[in-house]
């Protein structure tokens, strides 16, 4: 069966033994973190599937009802944002659907890191919590979230230890630090092994925080 979303794809040089599911943010596609994949630095480099899936194309009510590339509907420029939930869960099966599909051609779950930004970060986390077998790690960066409260009902127990990699920059003001905050705080509430990272930029990646994101995925590969 053909998968739902389309990917950009860097395979391992050798036998691949690892993958990492990476999100791209609003109106970006799966090229915007393909750069990032050398200056990672990582141990087991030459073992690691990277995939970059592009979103869909939709309508984006905050940005006048204009398509581009988006993993849900954003309602209102709020410092809460409000979502269009059923985008969520829609964007967060065809993540289950690329996991499922890498399981398949023999990667263990455990195996598998989920990253995203922004709205790939929601994706990441809300698809990641709720996933049925355990994986690796889940890296959130510049991104909250808003579906906590279902979580509580909705949360996978194979994914009750898996390590959760937040990022934020203190100037962010697209995705108040705010809201980030809270969303950790809950995630930490509900027992999650959670860390928190800052750094002084806006919505965006800094070198600080590639550093820190390459030795939290050395760690849980």
């Amino acid at each position: 069966m053909a998968l739902t979303l389309t990917c950009i794809e860097i395979s391992a040089t050798s036998t691949p033994q690892h993958v990492i599911i990476w999100l791209h943010g609003l109106g970006a596609d799966g090229h915007d973190f393909e750069d990032i994949v050398p200056e990672l630095l990582l141990d087991k480099v030459a073992h690691i599937n990277f995939i970059f899936p592009n979103a869909p194309i939709q309508a984006v009510t905050i940005n006048g009802g204009m398509e581009m590339r988006s993993w849900y509907d954003v309602l209102d420029a709020s410092l809460d944002r409000k979502v269009a939930l059923d985008d969520i869960y829609k964007s967060a099966d065809q993540l289950t659907e690329l996991i499922d599909d890498q399981i398949n051609k023999g990667i263990k779950a455990e195996n598998i890191i989920l990253a995203g930004f922004s709205q790939g970060g929601v994706i990441a986390l809300h698809a990641g919590l709720r996933y049925p077998h355990k994986l690796a790690g889940i890296i959130a960066l510049s991104t909250y979230m808003p579906t906590t409260e279902q979580l509580k009902t909705e949360r996978a127990p194979a994914n009750n230890e898996t390590s959760i990699f937040m990022a934020h920059g203190t100037m962010d003001s697209v995705v108040h630090p705010q809201i980030a905050q809270a969303a950790y705080s809950r995630l930490k509430t509900m027992g999650y092994p959670i860390s928190w990272h800052e750094y002084p930029m806006q919505h965006s990646l800094c070198q600080l925080e590639i550093i820190d994101i390459s030795s939290y995925i050395n760690s849980v590969l």
